[in-house]
């Protein structure tokens, strides 16, 4: 199957704003549809990887599952170890606030970008679902006058709590190796939820050894205390990780029951997704 065009690659920082980050600058990649006249809806993806690397198959390939589903997708590219919290977060913020800004010229509605992540990925899309601003009016930057706040999240296999279960390489990476008390309950995200959490698109396996599910639990029970709404799907059996999940055809259907979940929500095209793939 062809790869389609290569993204449009845009730094999320301007020029010197990052010295240290070097050849890893933090970018989006733009899969972008539409046009001015057809603004489409638009979802930041992050791959996981426990904050130390970015997982291709949780990249590319499911930005295109998404544009297949009517949808424009951007691929964050964030800071990892040995950056530390808040740096990740800042860069989710600020991505999000980016496409906000240059919406009209992506052809893209500002009041429908959502955030998907994996994993740690899903780490920081809760995260971002649960600290944000509406954006700081007076700032000189203009990219930083929109707000952050994702209009709704999807979560898959989501690292979430740094303090009930935690998944120790992902902590130790965002934290550092003794990481504080009070920096472990601030980042245990299913103690952040309020009524102004995003909705949320939730999906794990029961067996999955490296992330709990209790995890997605969790969250989702924080979710529906605070009245926000939420799908939750829990499959039988699969390895964590396992991205768009092509190869099963149990958990693989994930993706249509996502892209239905966001076609109820004003996002894509179409109300069903297209087979999994690249």
């Amino acid at each position: 199957m062809g790869q389609g065009p290569m993204p449009l690659r845009v730094p999320l920082w301007p020029p010197g704003r990052l010295p240290e980050a070097g050849d890893d600058a933090p970018c989006l990649e733009a899969y972008l549809l539409g046009s001015p006249e057809s603004p489409r809806a638009a979802v930041v993806v992050c791959p996981g990887g426990g904050y130390g690397q970015l997982a291709p198959h949780e990249a590319a390939p499911v930005a295109r599952w998404l544009n297949r589903a009517g949808i424009s997708a951007f691929v964050l590219r964030y800071r990892l170890a040995p950056h530390r919290h808040p740096e990740p977060l800042q860069d989710a913020q600020r991505a999000l606030r980016l496409v906000r800004h240059r919406a009209t010229a992506w052809g893209l509605d500002p009041g429908r970008l959502g955030i998907l992540g994996f994993s740690a990925g899903g780490h920081l899309a809760a995260t971002a679902g649960t600290y944000w601003d509406r954006g700081r009016s007076a700032d000189p930057d203009p990219v930083e006058r929109q707000g952050c706040r994702p209009d709704l999240l999807v979560l898959c296999y989501p690292v979430i709590s740094f303090t009930d279960l935690a998944h120790e390489g992902t902590r130790r990476n965002l934290l550092g190796a003794q990481p504080s008390p009070v920096d472990c309950a601030a980042l245990s995200l299913e103690t952040q939820v309020t009524a102004q959490t995003p909705p949320a698109f939730i999906w794990h396996t029961a067996d999955d050894a490296a992330v709990p599910v209790e995890h997605s639990l969790q969250f989702a029970g924080a979710l529906r205390r605070a009245g926000v709404p939420f799908a939750l799907h829990v499959y039988e059996s699969g390895r964590h990780g396992l991205g768009l999940a092509g190869g099963d055809p149990d958990v693989g259907s994930w993706t249509v029951r996502c892209a239905a979940w966001l076609s109820r929500r004003g996002f894509g095209g179409r109300p069903a997704g297209a087979p999994p793939g690249g």
